[in-house]
């Protein structure tokens, strides 16, 4: 699993901005596809050959209410929740009161903490970090989010100061003779309640594997003779007033469980219906091409309206994954949980599976026959053969002229075919385009005697004409 960075700091001291220089986009960490939220609280901030995770915890704390409280209790999280802190600070505004009260928080904290003077540009960067040193946090780090300075020397430090988190979790190893199942959701829809009843015990094979600071649970157990792998991170203890901060620690918690698995079973709130963190939850799935399956549960507790409700709700919000088995599910009932277990199983299975080269290109013939792609300024894009180049996911490459100019509602009917004739269901399809090479693009065109002597002809005949 990667490691997590927490930035943490008052509010308007650049944290956004600073996410958006370490992780180098302003895009979310969640796939683009049609019907999800874009969030971009979540990144991937890399040096080298390392990779962590990102979180911007800011836009949470407000100028109203108790202030001191809610610092603290974020602070606290945050602390407890990320292998590394990033604690913010304004040159501009100088030292405050509660820049003082989040230091005197980490002070007290067992975990690696750099300090960062942001907004230092124009400034003498000795003179901005001076009276950050009463803070008691070591040598203050003076950067420039907004123009990057000095953002580089910073991110080496940071990954230095991982390297023993990234050490240990390379050592963890889940067995390859077992399929892996994490299974993830929101705070409070269930999660536990699933795993106990699906078990049928209170978690007594439950141990913890070590590997990060936030241990990750991997219950094994035997399904119908079949070696599995449960994977359920450790829960977030809920806080008073940061609602917000606790689940986007939760969505971090999921990406790490979605890393390690072969197939992923999402538990949605069948009561509170379909929200802007599931939809996210199904993208960070689809962003890591896992094999999935949606549990819908809490549907004991709906009548046969409200149940009707639900399933045009899921209809209209969850048709961009049209490919994945939804099952309503009660874990408190111990109802129909085989059901979501067997489709998990099946979608990881199905990820795995491998198509013989003639099938393939069989198909991409007579789809090309039949309906074929839309050209392009008046030329025709040819797709020529395909093969698959690889599983979990199904990876299709696909060959032919001018393959860049597609339109993606083309990539996403052949995604489609593919998926109807061979049984690609609960698993994402990546397809892959490649122009066939061109022996002659090199080379110069070398007029023969022949033709060089008919070029002159027609150079001199032209020249009579003109005279």
């Amino acid at each position: 699993m990667l490691p997590i960075i927490a930035i943490i700091g008052r509010p308007n001291v650049g944290k956004s901005t600073f996410f958006n220089r370490l992780t180098g986009t302003k895009d979310a960490l969640v796939a683009d596809f049609s019907g999800l939220t874009r969030d971009r609280i979540y990144g991937h901030m890399s040096h080298q050959s390392l990779e962590a995770i990102m979180i911007d915890t800011g836009g949470l704390v407000h100028d109203h209410g108790d202030l001191s409280a809610v610092i603290q209790e974020q602070t606290k999280l945050a602390i407890e929740e990320s292998d590394l802190i990033l604690f913010l600070v304004d040159a501009r505004q100088g030292l405050l009161s509660s820049d003082q009260e989040i230091a005197r928080q980490l002070r007290k904290e067992n975990k690696p903490i750099i300090l960062v003077v942001n907004k230092t540009e124009g400034t003498n960067r000795e003179e901005s970090a001076a009276e950050f040193f009463a803070l008691g946090l070591g040598e203050p780090n003076c950067v420039s989010a907004l123009r990057g300075d000095y953002c580089d020397p910073l991110k080496e430090q940071i990954f230095e100061l991982l390297q023993p988190n990234i050490d240990a979790v390379s050592r963890v190893e889940l067995p390859e003779s077992t399929t892996s199942i994490a299974l993830i959701g929101r705070p409070n829809v269930g999660k536990s309640t699933f795993i106990n009843s699906l078990l049928k015990e209170d978690r007594l094979l439950t141990q913890s594997q070590p590997g990060t600071t936030r241990d990750t649970i991997h219950v094994d157990f035997k399904y119908h003779s079949r070696e599995l792998t449960l994977i359920d991170t450790a829960g977030i203890r809920r806080r008073k007033n940061i609602h917000q901060t606790v689940e986007k620690f939760s969505i971090v918690k999921a990406l790490q469980a979605i890393e390690l698995s072969d197939s992923v079973i999402i538990l949605i709130d069948g009561v509170e219906g379909i929200t802007d963190q599931d939809t996210s939850l199904i993208g960070l799935v689809l962003q890591n091409e896992r094999a999935l399956t949606i549990a819908v549960n809490k549907s004991d507790a709906l009548d046969e309206d409200q149940l009707e409700a639900l399933k045009r709700n899921i209809d209209r919000k969850l048709r961009f994954v049209n490919f994945v088995d939804i099952n309503n599910v009660s874990a408190r009932e111990n109802e129909n949980l085989d059901a979501v277990l067997s489709s998990a199983i099946n979608a990881a299975d199905v990820a795995l599976q491998s198509v013989p080269t003639k099938e393939v290109s069989k198909l991409i013939e007579h789809l090309v026959l039949t309906n074929p792609p839309p050209s392009i300024q008046g030329r025709r894009i040819k797709l020529k053969y395909a093969h698959q180049g690889g599983s979990q996911p199904p990876i299709f490459i696909i060959y032919g002229n001018q393959t860049d100019k597609l339109r993606k509602s083309y990539k996403r009917f052949l995604a489609n075919q593919l998926r109807k004739r061979f049984g690609f269901w609960g698993t994402p399809i990546r397809l892959e385009f490649r122009n066939s090479s061109n022996p002659y693009s090199e080379k110069k065109n070398k007029l023969s005697t022949r033709q060089w002597r008919k070029r002159k002809r027609v150079i001199r005949l032209r020249k009579k004409r003109k005279s």
